[in-house]
């Protein structure tokens, strides 16, 4: 790395200052101070890009390892499955033998022949109420009543 100190610097700059000119000193020093912000925003693009590869390259590392225990996992419950399963038939084959009574067998659940699909498909009451839909009859004279006025108030 190139070591600059205050001196070096001020003689670098009375140094341009002197070739240069005084007239044209503050546009070149605009220029380089764009061209050293661009350079600095380029080397930190790049070193995210670095980052972010580097990033991903982990994630696919753990990625890898989980799908891995995945597999293990899934491979010792198939292993383990059919080892219950083995273990099941050979207990109910010995229980159908053995002197032992069997369980009472139940039959299939049935559901009752009730119109279901019309309950589940009624419209609830606190709706019907909410939206102002009647929920209940009346005859046209009790409609009348109920609207009528009552004597005295002028409408």
């Amino acid at each position: 790395m190139i070591d600059l100190g205050i001196s070096k610097i001020a003689l670098i700059g009375a140094v341009a200052l002197i070739v240069i000119g005084p007239e044209k000193l503050p546009r070149l020093a605009r220029t380089v101070g764009t061209l050293l912000g661009k350079a600095q925003r380029y080397v930190a693009d790049v070193k995210q890009e670095v980052n972010r590869s580097m990033e991903l390259d982990e994630l696919k590392k753990m990625k890898e390892t989980v799908e891995g225990a995945a597999r293990d996992v899934e491979h010792s419950i198939q292993t383990n499955a059919s080892d219950f399963e083995k273990s099941w038939a050979d207990a109910t084959s010995g229980a159908a033998t053995s002197a032992v009574p069997q369980l009472e067998i139940f039959p299939e659940y049935r559901h009752p022949k009730k119109k279901w699909r019309l309950k589940q498909g009624a419209t609830p009451q606190w709706y019907k109420a909410r939206t102002g839909r009647r929920t209940k009859a009346q005859s046209g004279a009790a409609r009348v009543a109920r609207f009528r006025p009552l004597p005295g108030h002028n409408a």
